[in-house]
């Protein structure tokens, strides 16, 4: 049998080293390109590595894998990622980016785990999102998303072609669901603030109909107190001015006749000249007083209706502060203003949801017309994902077997577009085609899952897809046919197949045994690559099931092709 060779430009997954996991004390592998198969014994560890490298692609880590709980475990792998397209996500996570990239996670003994991308730290988020774009691990679980009908639809997008457009439709649809989530805010605010309108108007009409100015309450308050002593005070100012200019005795006529002394004394002495100018401008003053004090009392005049006036103005302001809690008139101003924003704000409610409606009603034209033209391609894409599908199963041994793409409108946009997939598989000529959870076997849904595994590949730029026990439910000859499915996967990407069937086991390009070993009191996990002999007596032990004899040894030689 010829052995081919795969010459793969690009293989990803180069090396991975572990420590102190599970029951891995010490391990390192290299995977070269094409198809690499890993075999062992049952609980070996085959599924730890898968285990380990899942910390590198993101997922949570767990102490209680920690083989040594006083030292940390430490997982590293290095990837070729020169040619996929990653420079952009590298630049955009500020990571030094490198053809030959490095992962390494590590957890302590207190369960704290790191990360680190070419030895720059990066939170888990990254990780993950970076391992998605190197390797797709397919574990046995995994079959069981057959029945998932967002992994149909991804199915059905990825033979599409509409990784772009269903880009573009996402952005529309958040644009969508959140003009949604605008409007429903605006309306909900409007129903409360229509609650509101009246009381907040019927405040601000109060506090407007009061006519506020600043400062007036102060001068309304000395002005009323003046008028309603009118009398008192015109009284005392009349007699003041009485006193200064009245009768014979008053004081102006008495600072008079010291002035005219005085100023016949101070032709004598300079310091008498100098108090007789100051009499002179004591007289200048008072009669000014005099003139102020005649203005004032002529100017009070007791007037009952603007006292009337004055009490009802200050009443209001009163009772308006204790009503609102305040103590000036200013603060009084200020509540009035920010009744009249909030009765604007209202009113400015219903133009803004007239607007928003407008913007709601573009982002689901656009939701529609992109998701129209998803559906375009989703219809167009499902009779060729059938026939495709049809062809790998017939390869498998199911030559009557056919999966329908059944793609139907939702009720409401959804974020992966207007419409969803369903899968209905029938495995016998005239049976009628059912959901995949009614009519498949375990055995039926590992071919189904292979054959859109080997579909989908050749649509992605992935590098390295992993396969853990895919294979299980078949056997013999169909084994045989899966193996060179996979085969034939491997000559577009890097391939790694853990597997207990020796007809999928003959088909690598190189075959890495997992055993168990007793070290002193401990279990450990080792690896090692397998020659030509080795290998030859590996795939004879699975023919077996135990010690092999010479028939199955040439078995395993035919096979090999060796």
């Amino acid at each position: 049998m010829h052995r081919p060779y795969f010459l793969v430009q690009h293989y990803m997954l180069r090396h991975l080293t572990i420590s102190n996991y599970a029951l891995i004390d010490e391990l390192s592998i290299d995977f070269p390109e094409g198809l690499t198969i890993i075999t062992g014994e049952t609980g070996a560890g085959k599924s730890i590595l898968l285990g380990a490298l899942g910390l590198l692609l993101g997922q949570r880590a767990d102490t209680q894998t920690l083989q040594d709980k006083s030292k940390k475990c430490v997982v590293e792998a290095s990837f070729q990622v020169k040619g996929y397209k990653l420079k952009s996500f590298f630049q955009a996570n500020e990571l030094d980016y490198d053809d030959t990239t490095t992962i390494r996670r590590e957890i302590n003994p207190e369960g704290k785990s790191r990360a680190f991308v070419n030895d720059t730290p990066v939170n888990l988020a990254v990780l993950k999102e970076l391992g998605l774009r190197l390797v797709d691990v397919h574990s046995q679980h995994e079959t069981l998303t057959l029945n998932d009908s967002a992994f149909q639809l991804d199915v059905v997008d990825a033979f599409a072609g509409n990784a772009a457009l269903l880009a573009e439709y996402k952005t529309h649809f958040s644009e969508y669901k959140k003009g949604q989530a605008e409007l429903a805010d605006l309306v909900a605010r409007e129903t409360q603030a229509k609650k509101d309108l009246d009381y907040f108007q019927f405040q601000f009409t109060e506090l407007e109909s009061a006519q506020l100015q600043t400062g007036e309450q102060a001068n309304m308050e000395s002005e009323l107190e003046t008028l309603e002593n009118a009398e008192t005070i015109k009284g005392g100012l009349s007699k003041s001015a009485f006193a200064l200019d009245g009768g014979e005795q008053s004081l102006l006529i008495s600072l008079g006749e010291i002035k005219a002394n005085l100023a016949q004394l101070a032709r004598f002495n300079p310091l008498i000249a100098q108090v007789s100018e100051r009499v002179n401008s004591s007289l200048i003053e008072l009669k000014d007083i005099l003139r102020e004090l005649e203005g004032l009392e002529s100017a009070i005049v007791h007037d009952p209706a603007r006292i009337e006036l004055l009490q009802e103005k200050l009443d209001t302001i009163y009772r308006l502060q204790q009503k609102h809690g305040v103590k000036t008139i200013e603060e009084l101003i200020a509540i009035r203003e920010s009744l009249s924003e909030k009765i604007y704000a209202i009113g400015s409610l219903e133009e803004q949801i007239a607007k928003t409606q407008k913007a709601l009603a573009a982002a689901e034209k656009q939701v529609l017309d992109t998701g129209a033209k998803l559906r375009k391609k989703r219809s167009d894409a499902a009779p060729k994902i059938e026939k495709a599908i049809r062809d790998l199963l017939a390869q498998l041994g199911m030559p009557k077997a056919e999966l329908k793409a059944e793609l139907t409108a939702v009720d409401q946009p959804r974020e992966t577009g207007l419409d969803k997939v369903t899968f209905l598989f029938s495995a016998n000529a005239g049976s009628t085609a059912k959901p995949l959870d009614k009519v498949a076997s375990g055995g039926e849904l590992s071919r189904l899952m292979l054959s859109l595994k080997a579909l989908i590949t050749k649509l992605t730029a992935l590098p390295t897809i992993i396969f853990d026990e895919i294979d299980t439910g078949i056997s013999g000859d169909i084994a045989a046919k899966a193996g060179t499915i996979m085969e034939q996967m491997a000559g577009n990407m890097q391939v790694v197949v853990i597997t207990h069937l020796p007809q999928v086991a003959s088909k690598g390009n190189s075959h890495l045994f997992v055993y168990k070993q007793e070290e002193g009191k401990r279990t450990v996990t080792r690896i090692k690559a397998l020659d030509k002999e080795e290998r030859v007596k590996e795939i004879a032990k699975m023919l077996s099931a135990g010690k092999p004899g010479d028939a199955a040894m040439e078995n395993a030689k035919e096979l090999l092709g060796v």
